[in-house]
């Protein structure tokens, strides 16, 4: 006998799409109302589950984390209403978290590589530049249609943010991974990163603290977005603190960066550039806080039904996963209020179904 789950609230297809009647029948969703009773009717503002474009499940401060530790961390990002999760880099393989039922969807990007020395030790797979163009293809063959290239850190000998890689050879690792089948991100704090980036073809830009005026035309010309991941940012001002008597021009670069977070957010989005939200949950920052990340965007400018998109409808469909449509896989989180009017809510889901499974179910 079918499964049945009923949701009698609101459902939002899209940021100005409202519709009703929705089912969950056998994990799969319908707008056809099933001849049998529904076994749970949950009531509420349903949304497609939303998306953090930029988690770390699987790691922690010095790199790899056991498996109970990436469960909880995937179990607190599908609490919080995550349940498609574009991985930006992990030094564990998580592969055996896609097989459960449980767990949040995870799109995989293998290991971030960055420069030998120029990174946060135990995360990275680190190589000196003739390596890049193999790392890329290794960790392209690794994941699932995603690479990760951290494209700048400190270079102390200069004491200042500088490019991991030489730009020409950037350019070849990002052909390279194409001819892989796989999309290149890049973490990029720093301006000029950005430029070699785009020059070499990349698909996405993590951060983008410093993003410029003369950018915007080539992000639009090019078609690629950018996860500024602030709550990430946030920490800028006691990494600069930590560093300002050694390193007092990094400082300095980095409490500019910080400064600016939110106006650059601000451009891009009044220019027309793709925006998605990404905590950068794994290492530093804890898991389970897209709502945080959603609110902060909403401060930089975003209006509240943009800020929600950037983790909701248009981030499903750029990673090319269904939202709720007929058919679809009952992947939804429920809200009490609707969340373009009052944002926060996002803050506290009233539930999620994954796969057609509940859990913090408010039905009845």
């Amino acid at each position: 006998m079918a499964e049945i789950t009923e949701f009698s609230g609101a459902v939002l297809t899209g940021p100005e799409k409202e519709r009703r009647g929705l089912w969950s029948v056998d994990g799969r969703l319908t707008f056809l109302r099933p001849p049998a009773a529904p076994d749970v009717v949950l009531d509420g503002w349903v949304l497609p589950g939303l998306v953090d474009a930029h988690c770390h499940v699987g790691l922690g401060r010095g790199g790899a984390v056991d498996d109970e530790t990436a469960r909880l961390q995937a179990t607190a990002d599908r609490n919080a209403g995550t349940l498609l999760i574009r991985d930006a880099g992990s030094a564990s393989d998580t592969r055996w978290l896609q097989r459960r039922t449980d767990m949040p969807r995870i799109i995989r990007a293998g290991r971030h590589i960055a420069r030998q020395r120029r990174y946060i030790p135990g995360l990275a797979e680190e190589v000196e530049p003739e390596d890049l163009v193999e790392a890329v293809r290794k960790q392209a063959r690794s994941g699932d249609g995603w690479v990760k290239i951290v494209g700048d850190w400190i270079d102390r000998s200069a004491g200042d943010l500088g490019p991991s890689f030489p730009a020409a050879i950037v350019k070849d690792a990002v052909t390279a991974a194409h001819d892989e089948g796989a999309r290149v991100t890049a973490h990029c704090f720093a301006e000029g990163t950005i430029d070699d980036m785009l020059d070499a073809g990349i698909d996405c830009i993590e951060h983008a603290t410093g993003l410029l005026p003369h950018h915007i035309p080539r992000l639009l010309d090019q078609g690629v977005p950018i996860v500024p991941t602030l709550i990430n940012i946030a920490t800028f001002p006691d990494i600069a603190k930590q560093a300002e008597a050694k390193f007092p021009r990094y400082a300095a670069h980095m409490t500019r960066l910080w400064e600016r977070r939110h106006e650059r957010v601000a451009e891009a989005f009044d220019a027309g550039v793709r925006v998605y939200a990404g905590t950068d949950a794994g290492s530093v920052i804890k898991h389970g806080r897209i709502g945080e990340e959603i609110l902060e965007l909403h401060r930089a400018g975003l209006p509240a039904a943009a800020a929600l998109d950037a983790a909701c409808w248009s981030a499903r469909e750029w990673l090319g996963a269904d939202g709720i449509s007929e058919g679809a896989s009952a992947d939804v989180v429920l809200y009490a209020n609707d969340p373009r009017a009052s944002l926060e809510v996002v803050l506290n889901p009233q539930c999620t179904v994954l796969r057609g499974h509940i859990s913090g179910s408010a039905g009845h």
